[in-house]
């Protein structure tokens, strides 16, 4: 190949910023030139050219106090903003620091690009100090990762895993930087952030199976639209919208899809699966036809494969092919971009379907079984009434993150969305301690007039809890909610249902008083207890701008219902312990 083809295009960096001189100003510029205006890391060794070249840089860096914290505030910032999140880590035990929130992207499909420093090229493969083989570690849980070999061409790089990261299916995507990359000499400005020549996702489906989908909705008799995260991550949130209710068909999300369709619109029927309403999942029972967008069809939605809409033929549109019948049968495969597809659909239609009847038997089982709690003067604070306080004190454009557990069913049930990208949380690797840093990520990424709150629980909170220096630091304005149970709280409960009440390993008793802690840390911290204690820390906390801590100690034997058990039948939920 001649030196004339690797000529890049002109950027507007050209013309603004100093030339570069070495490979960790390339990686720099690479980010400037993809309109990365945030990253998250931790400075290292073999990372340092990169921190160094970003000293004149004006990509905002947030310093975190731990690699993990620094790939989850990636993650969230990429889920608010729709575009990649940027984190940073230098070798060795930064790089696999980074490991658990790379791991995390990869199974919810959110964009994330992630920069690690490596020892010099000639001591690859000599057990060299704060060596580890980085993309042979993180290949399986990557969309892409790269060995950058040339200080000439890493800055290329570096924008072709950005641009990598966003389009099509998302995901995270890494490249690994030897220090002699980073500190070598070129001048070569790099070009803007393009995909490779070879990957070509699929836009539009094919025009004779769309035909064919939309007969099956025109004809069906008890039609549902299942919503997924593709339908947020593909930002085709408005056309799935105006599908589902110029066609009035109702609408059940994933908990991915959360934001999808508001909640409270008639065909609203909220999440699905083993946590989900009791509707939605009557609802995914007795449907002759699921229109399922942008979802893989995961086990904590579906329960037993053989039992999920039993009823029905399916119709999956889905940006990546590998996930057309992998769990599921499609009987009406559409891959392509969900957006596009979903448009396609609507151009063929030449009727709705008559769906009357159904519409009024989802609205019997929204009846028949809502969600619901008591609040006996005898018992412990509830956790339901601490998300709807929440949910009441803020706005309907407040962002949520929360951790993994009791906490994040009761975030995911009792806070009514109604917009795309204001929950934030981590589904397929259920991944505990991801609220705190992803609500600084978040709230980054987040309009200035949006409340950022993070919903964790007192064992998800510990686990993380350092990232409150950074928000101190930072002087971010988020508020904490600790859900204070003195237990792994789903693990209690699993223990109770299942390991006829064995508590082995699930007690909490020994946590620190979190207000206190929260104060210690350089935060505003209250501890409460009653139910009329309730709303007057939290307008106190939403109105203080820093970051805040409320240490809600509620009811240790309060339980998450609906639940379908493990590879049960979505239509034979419990309501209570007995039924399970």
């Amino acid at each position: 190949m001649s030196e004339a083809e690797f000529e890049p295009e002109e950027t507007d960096a050209d013309a603004t910023s100093e030339p570069v001189t070495s490979g960790a100003e390339s990686v720099v510029r690479a980010m400037e030139n993809a309109g990365v205006e945030a990253a998250f890391g931790v400075q290292g060794g073999a990372i340092m050219p990169v921190y160094d070249a970003l000293y004149h840089s004006d990509v905002e860096h947030v310093m975190m106090a731990h690699e993990q914290g620094a790939s989850h505030a990636a993650d969230a910032y990429g889920v608010v903003s729709g575009t990649p999140g940027v984190c940073l880590a230098t070798s060795g035990p930064g790089a696999t620091n980074l490991v658990t929130g790379i791991a995390d992207a990869n199974m919810d499909s959110d964009a994330v690009l992630a920069l690690t420093g490596q020892v010099p090229s000639n001591m690859v493969g000599s057990d060299a100090f704060q060596e580890t083989d980085t993309t042979g570690v993180t290949a399986p849980i990557t969309k892409h990762n790269y060995f950058a070999s040339d200080a000439d061409t890493v800055g290329d790089t570096v924008g072709e895993a950005f641009e990598l990261a966003r389009t099509g299916r998302p995901g995270p995507t890494l490249v690994d930087l030897p220090k002699n990359v980073t500190l070598g000499e070129t001048d070569r400005e790099p070009g803007p952030a393009t995909t490779p020549d070879t990957y070509e996702p699929p836009t539009e489906a094919d025009p004779d199976a769309v035909a064919e989908a939309a007969r099956a909705i025109e004809r069906a008799e008890k039609p549902l639209l299942l919503f997924g995260g593709g339908v947020v991550k593909g930002d085709a949130t408005e056309e799935a919208r105006a599908f589902a209710i110029d066609h009035g068909i109702p609408v059940v999300t994933t908990m991915p899809g959360i934001g999808s369709f508001p909640e409270d619109h008639d065909l609203a029927l909220s999440w699905a699966g083993m946590h989900g309403t009791g509707y939605a999942n009557m609802a995914i029972t007795h449907t002759d036809l699921l229109v399922a967008i942008g979802t893989r069809f995961d086990d904590r939605l579906t329960g037993g494969v053989e039992t999920f809409a039993p009823e029905a033929e399916v119709v999956h549109v889905d940006i990546d092919p590998a996930e057309i019948s992998k769990n599921v049968h499609a009987d009406y495969p559409l891959v392509g971009d969900a957006a596009h597809v979903v448009e396609q659909l609507d151009d063929q239609m030449d009727r709705s379907p008559d769906a009357r009847e159904w519409r009024e038997q989802c609205q019997t089982w929204k009846a028949e079984y809502p969600l619901t709690y008591e609040t006996p003067d005898d018992e412990p604070l509830k956790p339901q009434f601490v998300v709807e306080t929440l949910d009441e004190a803020t706005s309907d454009r407040a962002v949520v993150t929360t951790g993994v557990g009791q906490h994040q069913m009761w975030a995911a049930q009792f806070w009514e969305y109604r917009h795309p990208r204001t929950w934030v949380s981590s589904h397929g690797l259920g991944t505990m301690g991801y609220g705190l840093p992803a609500a600084i990520g978040a709230r980054l990424a987040a309009d200035d007039d949006q409340e950022v709150v993070c919903v964790d629980g007192d064992a998800s909170f510990l686990m993380t809890m350092q990232e409150l220096s950074v928000a101190v630091r930072e002087n971010l304005d988020i508020t904490v909610a600790i859900l204070n149970n003195e237990y792994i709280g789903m693990v209690r409960q699993w223990q109770d249902a299942f390991f006829e009440g064995r508590r082995m390993a699930a007690g909490y008793s020994w946590v620190p008083e979190f207000d206190k802690l929260a104060e210690a840390f350089g935060a505003r911290g209250w501890r409460v207890d009653d139910y009329d204690q309730v709303a007057d820390a939290v307008e106190a906390a939403i109105a203080y701008d820093g970051p805040s801590v409320i240490d809600f100690h509620i009811d240790p034997a309060e339980n998450v219902y609906p639940m379908v058990p493990s590879g049960g039948a979505n239509g034979r939920f419990a309501l209570t312990e007995d039924q399970l």
